[in-house]
């Protein structure tokens, strides 16, 4: 005789982990999308570029959107030709001490 143990899983943890397998989807026709798929690509973004390319009118927030979805977006600011404080935005790789700290977050019971 084989003894199963069934787990019941109740509304209020099943949706964290469909919140989880959410996290990491982006629309690829909304503008957060297409700002994306440029990052993605490898390109770097400046605030004029992306109001002309993609009709954005604050790319600060459409890279905290990007972010919120997990991926790691760096501002990068430098001094352009007419003297003109410019912030690039590109994708990159998260450094090892941001995902320590996620990994620290989660093992206290920090979740999104």
């Amino acid at each position: 005789m084989t003894i199963r143990f069934v787990k019941l899983v109740t509304r209020c943890e099943k949706q964290p982990l469909q919140r989880k397998l959410n996290m990491k989807r982006i629309n690829p026709e909304t503008k957060t999308g297409k700002v994306f798929t440029a990052l993605k690509e490898g390109q770097t973004l400046t605030a004029s570029e992306a109001r002309k390319r993609f009709g954005v009118g604050n790319l600060a927030a459409e890279a905290s959107r990007i972010r919120q979805a997990g991926y790691a977006v760096y501002a990068n600011t430098r001094k352009a030709a007419n003297n003109v404080t410019v912030t690039e935005y590109e994708l990159g790789r998260p450094s090892r001490e941001i995902v320590a700290l996620g990994f620290k977050a989660k093992s206290m019971g920090i979740t999104l």
